[in-house]
């Protein structure tokens, strides 16, 4: 079991990851509206050049650090460490665990995907990994999936010692099995930055962890 960093120990609440959006400046307006209510922000953008990802990490991390909430930045390493965010998230198929330790220090949030996999989990923790998430719990537009999560998963995943992250569909309705399994915090796109009224969703969610 790894020693948390600071940061990580107290992580409960509503994950947030950005939208797809291209306009810098819009994506910017629309995290500002839904952060107060977010405990961390993911940075996720899969279809963009270089430059336009580091622009936006580089605006996120300045919003992040005004308001007080970890940045973490999907998939990218060397772009965390680029914007000086508070870590990076890495999928099962993009980078090592164990390099992104090295490169980010020992106070860095490194997460990993584990799916529905309480070894691969195992694996990443023995790496370095901060915290790990499971999903999909649900059905989910965000992304294309094909392996489905358990609350036993969850359960399971306590002996760790470190968050566990639940993805996949959550809602406010849904997410309190979630969270009565040991889910520390719930990660949400389309659930917020979809919603008729991205506040009144952010808020929902946290009202359903505070009352879960």
């Amino acid at each position: 079991m790894i020693s948390l960093p600071p940061s990580v120990r107290p992580a409960r609440g509503l994950y947030l990851i950005t939208p797809e959006e291209p306009g810098t400046t819009r994506l910017l307006a629309r995290v500002a509206a839904v952060l107060p209510h977010a405990t961390w922000l993911q940075y996720r953008q899969k279809g963009a050049d270089a430059g336009l990802r580091h622009a936006q990490a580089a605006a996120l991390q300045a919003l992040c650090t005004q308001a007080g909430i970890p940045l973490i930045i999907n998939d990218d390493a060397a772009l965390a460490a680029d914007v000086g965010a508070a870590g990076v998230h890495l999928g099962e198929d993009d980078g090592d665990i164990a390099a992104a330790r090295a490169l980010l220090g020992p106070q860095a949030i490194v997460g990993a995907s584990c799916y529905d996999d309480v070894a691969l989990a195992e694996r990443a923790v023995a790496a370095g990994a901060s915290y790990v998430a499971f999903g999909a719990f649900f059905p989910t537009t965000s992304k294309v999936t094909t392996r489905r999560a358990t609350p036993a998963l969850l359960a399971a995943a306590a002996v760790l010692g470190v968050p566990r992250v639940a993805i996949g569909g959550i809602t406010p309705d849904n997410m309190g099995p979630l969270v009565a399994a040991g889910a520390d915090l719930v990660a949400v796109i389309g659930g917020v930055f979809e919603a008729p009224d991205p506040v009144a969703a952010a808020k929902a969610y946290r009202q359903a962890f505070a009352g879960a």
